[in-house]
């Protein structure tokens, strides 16, 4: 599949989202600073880190903006509102809103890798109202809620 994406001129130079590995699900989206600029994310901030990308993602998809694990595991930094949503008749700017949870600053200067980008397939559906909860059908589950499956 062809995404059509525009460079805004802060990215200017920077590359465009790649798979780190052949096998790799996701595409590293990188942050468009400006050169020398440094954003600390100190423990409870939040930013929106500019990626310079405008894209245009195919009518029947969506762009998935996920935290990189890394980032997760090593700095307790991760994408807030994850997985953040890239509608496809969205055409503005992809930032990626992270979050650090961890327990020390966190540095982000231009390239670095922030987030990972999936794009994917979002189904058409329509709602088929029922009267009774029994016309839905029963599970093994049933109606166990919340933790019902065990730890």
């Amino acid at each position: 599949m062809k995404v059509s994406i525009h460079l805004l001129p802060h990215a200017k130079g920077m590359p465009l989202p790649d798979r780190a590995t052949p096998n790799s699900a996701g595409m590293d989206l990188r942050a468009a600073l400006p050169e020398g600029e440094l954003v600390v994310l100190l423990p409870g901030d939040r930013f929106l880190v500019p990626t310079g990308l405008i894209m245009a993602i195919p009518e029947g998809y969506e762009g998935q903006v996920r935290p990189r694990s890394g980032l997760a595991l090593k700095h307790g930094v991760t994408v807030l509102n994850s997985p953040g949503t890239i509608d496809s008749d969205y055409r503005n700017e992809v930032g990626v809103l992270l979050i650090n949870h961890g327990q020390a600053p966190f540095e982000i200067k231009r390239g670095d890798r922030v987030a990972q980008l999936l794009i994917s397939p979002v189904p058409e559906c329509s709602w088929s109202q029922v009267k009774s909860t029994d016309k839905l059908g029963s599970t093994k589950r049933g109606r166990g809620g919340y933790g019902s499956t065990g730890v």
